[in-house]
């Protein structure tokens, strides 16, 4: 099937959008696929349009056996540079952050998580209530990668969390109460995404991923940065499905992505204490180095994302989405409000951007199909290089691209 404004058409149909004079129409070929956007005027919402090749049709693909722990619980994903990472930090410098300078934004927004908005919110309804064998094949296979990719980085958030409120609790207590509520906020979002792996009969063993998962240290200035963006690029993940469902239910293949809209709010405002924070701090996004950090963490966030989705591309066509224009939307609208905090951002409008990231995703599908490949470790990672190597050098290119200076817009936010 291909997908037009929301409506099924059969692959190979002629499919085009009509050109008016408030938007201009513009055609790519992404994994075979025919994929037009119509380009909005400021103010105005984007248009996809993603229509499958023609081909003779053929049955699905079957979907991978898992493999699991034991019965009903899965396995987790093996560990890679591009699936969600626990953290940990020097928690005695963290203790000792400064938070005068942005005290009264920090309070309010601890008094937010204390209003606790979606606390009734995360309830299964009867939508539920249904076996879920219609989502099958390879389709399963990808929606169950979906699930699983989101409650461990979910539950990653919630480790990281509450170790820094627990660790800060006497010493630093307003830090402490604003960790110790967002934690609170995770571990919903790990539960339900967890109970929803259910539906597909298997669940992930938290207490397994606690112990069994390896830890990467950043000092608290660059927990701040990541966290920063991972909260906030998730926002702009859920919101753009959320809208995208509602303008087309008919995709809405699982009741989960109805939650999204609420769920994604939770995302908006752990982003917005990391940002007071790090306003409380401004040395830490002022300093030398702040341009360099912001590049870096920015690019390893995106790169991250469009490798990953770009893999997954039949998830999102599953729901109506072009994966690639969906991850360039998410991207250009994080890099945006990245610019009200970071003193620079990327420059993702470059006409050579997306491109270059088109490059390095291709050479990750290379690799990656080879690492499913029978063959000797050694000889293995021999035949990856050359694509590891694209992919370094892409993001080199793609690090060293003028940047856009943002300090000069702040105006007095910074204090």
């Amino acid at each position: 099937m291909a997908f037009v404004a929301g409506l099924p058409v059969t692959s190979g149909s002629s499919v085009s959008l009509k050109k008016s004079a408030s938007c201009k129409i513009s055609e790519k070929t992404f994994f075979g696929a025919s994929v037009q956007r119509a380009e909005p005027k400021e103010g105005q919402t984007a248009t996809f349009v993603y229509a499958a090749p023609q081909m003779v049709a053929t049955p699905p693909k079957p979907a991978k056996q898992f493999d699991m722990l034991r019965d009903g619980v899965k396995k987790p994903a093996s560990e890679t540079l591009l699936t969600p990472r626990f953290y940990t930090t020097d928690f005695e410098e963290l203790a000792n952050f400064k938070m005068e300078a942005n005290l009264d934004e920090i309070q309010a927004i601890n008094q937010e998580f204390r209003t606790d908005y979606n606390k009734e919110h995360f309830v299964r309804d009867a939508d539920f209530d249904k076996n879920w064998d219609s989502i099958d094949g390879e389709t399963r296979q990808l929606f169950v990668e979906f699930l699983e990719r989101s409650c461990t980085a979910e539950f990653s958030g919630f480790l990281l969390y509450k170790e820094i409120a627990r660790r800060l609790k006497t010493r630093n207590p307003v830090l402490a109460e604003g960790f110790e509520l967002m934690s609170r906020d995770e571990a919903r979002h790990a539960g339900f995404l967890n109970k929803a792996l259910g539906d597909f009969n298997m669940q992930l063993d938290l207490g397994f991923l606690t112990k069994n998962r390896s830890y990467t240290f950043f000092k608290p200035k660059y927990i701040l940065y990541a966290t920063y963006l991972s909260e906030k690029i998730g926002y702009w993940r859920y919101i753009t499905i959320f809208r995208h469902l509602e303008k087309n239910p008919e995709h809405r293949i699982y009741p989960i992505f109805k939650f999204f809209d609420n769920w994604c709010q939770d995302e908006n405002r752990h982003g917005d204490f990391m940002d007071a924070l790090l306003r409380a701090n401004s040395d830490m996004i002022t300093d030398s180095a702040s341009r360099w950090w912001s590049r870096f963490f920015l690019l390893s966030v995106f790169a991250t994302m469009f490798l990953n989705d770009t893999q997954r591309f039949g998830f999102y066509a599953s729901i109506g989405l072009d994966a690639r224009e969906y991850d360039i939307e998410v991207i250009r609208r994080t890099n945006k409000s990245a610019g009200k905090l970071f003193p620079c951002i990327l420059n993702v409008d470059h006409p050579e951007f997306f491109k270059i990231m088109d490059v390095a995703a291709a050479a990750n599908k290379k690799a990656v199909e080879i690492g499913g490949e029978e063959i000797p470790s050694a000889l293995k990672k021999l035949k990856q290089a050359p694509h590891v190597a694209t992919i370094a050098s892409c993001m080199a290119r793609l690090f060293f691209m003028k940047p856009i200076d943002t300090m000069s817009t702040w105006g007095t936010m910074i204090a």
